[in-house]
This record gives C-alpha cells, structure tokens and sequence, in this order.
C-alpha cells in the first residue's frame, strides 16, 4: 500500500503568510512609511527571484513576468512600497520577496502566496466541494475510484440555476 502526503505552498523561511482565494486582492505590505527619493525597492516572485515590480526613488515599472502571468494585475502603492496583487489565480501562489534598499539601511521581506481555488478534495472521504458555486459549474462530474481488484466510475450531471455558496457532492461506496 501506498501513501502520499502532498501540500501545496512555498517552503522555506517567509516573514509573512497570505492567503487567498482565487479572484481576491492581496495586498503585500512592508514596513515602509513613505518612500524617500533614494529608495530603491524590489519585488520578485519564485524560487528564481523573478523580478516583477521596482521602484527607484519616485520611478516605478511593473514587469507581467516571462509568461505573463500578472499582465494587467499588479500595483505598485507609490507612497508605501507594498506590492498589490489583483484577481489572484492560482499560479501566482508562491513565494515572494522584496528588497528595500535606502542610504540608512537594506532589509528583505518574504511573503509566502497561497491562492485557493474553489475546489477542494476531501482526501478522506473522496468528496468534492465546490465553493462559490455559479451556473457555469453546471455540467457532467465524472469520479474514477481504483482499487487494487477493481476500478469504478461514477457520474454526476449538476446544473445549477442561481448563485449558491457551497455545492457538495458526497460519494458514498
């Protein structure tokens, strides 16, 4: 018998944990009062340190990243330095740093990203739950359960007709 212990996340040392679901805001906030024109401030994403936003005194750019990822949904709060990430998804979980650079100091903050979509498994009972539920989930569910002497699917047609909160679909065997 097999066993498997997986955990989405960022592992390592972070000064600060968010979390998300998917569509919010988060807002990473540093500990700057208002930034002096010889500031320099760094936001970069992932374990290779991509740079994606930068001030320089009174100058700012915002990079979408190599793939793209944040086109159109990162700000930059000019007065503070915090880092603004809008309609998350769920690749921009992960972690992220920021280097502040002034003639009085240097200090780095870690931010560890985790976005939630509105799926969730229970890996104890095999249900699927489905949060803020729209009539776009409506549709055909199909589960495949493999055992070492057989294999068994089952299939669920959901429609949903308004907005609901929370949609559970219990399997039981």
């Amino acid at each position: 018998e097999t066993a498997c212990v997986c955990s989405s996340g960022v592992f390592g040392d972070t000064d600060t944990v968010k979390s998300v679901k998917e569509g919010d805001s988060v807002t990473l906030q540093i500990n700057v009062t208002e930034i002096q024109t010889d500031d320099e401030i760094e936001w970069k994403f992932g374990t290779n340190k991509i740079l994606i936003a930068r001030i320089n005194g009174k100058t700012s750019k915002i990079h979408d990243g190599p793939d793209g990822r944040f086109r159109d949904r990162l700000k930059l709060d000019h007065q503070t330095g915090s880092l603004i990430i809008t309609n998350t998804r769920t690749t921009d979980s992960g972690l992220y740093e920021v280097e502040i650079i002034s003639s009085r100091s240097e200090d780095t903050h870690r931010f560890n990203v985790t976005v939630n979509d509105r799926l969730k498994l229970d890996h104890q009972t095999g249900s699927l739950i489905i949060t803020d539920t729209r009539t776009t989930d409506s549709g055909l569910y199909e589960v495949k359960i493999s055992r070492s002497s057989s294999e068994d699917k089952y299939r669920f047609s959901v429609t949903v007709y308004g907005e609901y909160s929370l949609l559970y679909f219990i399997l039981q065997i």
